[in-house]
């Protein structure tokens, strides 16, 4: 059971995602449900630990464990969703994750299914982070330069 729940004043998440770098790019993925890319990850389930649902994650969206090097970021987000327009409260952690090779050689861009849903994976440079329909925005101010100690954030997007 994922820890989320929706209410009538909008949706609380509980969520992990991956900062996979290499070569200044940062791994991003879309799917048929939204125009905007976003970071790989997803929703903890009740009773998992953090990196017990990071490397869940990676496993169901890349096909790969994924190396967890140090956590980055704790976001509280508070944010209108662009497609649907419900009201989030979500909380995210937020790892560096190393690229295996074998990730590496599926290319720039690359795709999977999840189920039932199909994401489309792009590294994108840095420089194209800034400027990208991407979410978190906070990623975008802060893609260059990573904390070297878990640092804790407060976005409001509404």
């Amino acid at each position: 059971m994922d820890v989320t729940f929706v209410t009538s004043e909008g949706t609380f998440n509980y969520r992990v995602c991956a900062v996979i770098i290499h070569d200044n790019h940062l791994l991003a993925m879309q799917d048929e449900r939204s125009p905007y890319y976003y970071l790989p990850g997803g929703r903890v389930h009740l009773g998992e630990t953090l990196e017990s649902a990071m490397h869940r994650e990676m496993r169901e969206e890349l096909g790969f464990s994924g190396l967890i090097l140090r956590p980055l970021w704790l976001c509280e987000n508070f944010f209108v969703e662009d497609v649907n327009r419900q009201h989030y409260h979500e909380l995210c952690l937020y790892y560096l994750l190393e690229a295996d090779a074998e990730l590496l050689a599926r290319g720039r861009r690359f795709e999977s299914t999840e189920g039932k849903h199909h994401h489309v994976f792009e590294w994108l440079p840095f420089d194209q982070v800034k400027s990208a329909y991407l979410y978190p925005l906070f990623i975008k101010e802060r893609i260059d330069r990573l904390p070297e100690h878990l640092e804790l954030i407060t976005q409001i997007e509404n």
